[in-house]
């Protein structure tokens, strides 16, 4: 198909390179949008996902005597990785469940996380050096590092975790 808009065979590898990029870009945001169920979201970007793919592997298997081809794809797979968990990164989709245990301002830091339109809820346990509060919160991906910033605003010492997670059912789930 590029060779039906008559691209130089010099220039081959870098528009192998962009179709790769673009390709692995929208491939990683389909699979993160598929474990998250957004079904609509997940086809339409394997679609083009996978019509891109075609049009540059085959660019590269009908000319395989071209090396540069060969590595524009490559580097372009590679490439598209990074962009595309950088988009991701940045769109910042779903939620996340923090845990943070602190031995010392778990009630001041559960209030803080209540303040910013957050549930947390407070479990008193027992570390290697003696109680800790546990506070479990989940919060949207976006304002994860804002709550981080909190925590260790209060508690230098506490220890935070996040998981990626999807609601499935109640509680309170800030819109």
């Amino acid at each position: 198909m590029l060779e039906l808009l008559a691209i130089p065979v010099a220039l081959m590898p870098f528009a192998i390179f962009g179709l790769r990029v673009l390709d692995m870009s929208l491939d990683t945001l389909r699979v993160l949008f598929v474990i998250r169920g957004q079904r609509a979201l997940a086809w339409f970007l394997g679609f083009f996902q996978s019509a891109l793919w075609v049009v540059a592997i085959t660019s590269v298997l009908s000319n395989l005597d071209n090396l540069w081809n060969l590595i524009g794809y490559a580097a372009g797979f590679a490439t598209g990785n990074v962009l595309g968990m950088a988009i991701e990164e940045k769109l910042a989709i779903g939620h996340g469940h923090m845990r943070i245990i602190s031995p010392r301002r778990g009630s001041a830091i559960a209030e803080a996380i209540r303040r910013a339109g957050y549930a947390a809820t407070e479990i008193a346990g027992r570390g290697k050096d003696g109680t800790v509060t546990i506070i479990n919160c989940s919060v949207r991906r976006r304002d994860i590092d804002r709550v981080r910033r909190e925590v260790q605003e209060l508690d230098p010492g506490a220890f935070v975790t996040v998981e990626e997670i999807r609601p499935l059912h109640r509680g309170f789930w800030r819109a």
